[in-house]
């Protein structure tokens, strides 16, 4: 096991074992204090070290992760888009739009179609 200390005090196995937490709950409600308690430490010492060693705040990070499954989701499958907002954790399909594009600068619909243009371009012009 690793226990390195990362630069600000948390150490490596912490982080990742949030991280690995939030991955697998990604469909799941997850709340600051739920990581915080995985962490076993206080939520106010998780948010501080969370975001010294990652960079951005852990309800960012979990946004984050949350938009990345979802395209995913868009490129890969044909499931509903309210249907994917669910499956990646958000309360609902307008939540899960506002933070997709705010992520993305594009709606999800948008993402999934320019996603299939550029795989038909690209099978295309494999095939010339």
């Amino acid at each position: 096991m690793n226990t390195s200390v990362t630069q600000n005090g948390l150490p490596l196995y912490t982080i990742q074992r949030v991280i690995d937490y939030i991955s697998q709950n990604l469909h799941q409600e997850i709340q600051v204090a739920d990581l915080a308690e995985v962490a076993k430490i206080s939520h106010f010492y998780f948010c501080h070290v969370f975001k010294q060693s990652i960079g951005i705040s852990p309800y960012q990070y979990l946004i984050q992760q949350r938009v990345e499954r979802a395209k995913q989701l868009l490129q890969d499958s044909e499931m509903a888009i309210a249907e994917i907002a669910l499956e990646c954790g958000f309360s609902n399909q307008s939540h899960f739009t506002r933070r997709f594009q705010q992520m993305t600068g594009l709606t999800p619909k948008v993402y999934r179609n320019q996603q299939k243009l550029l795989t038909y371009y690209a099978s295309f012009s494999s095939t010339t």
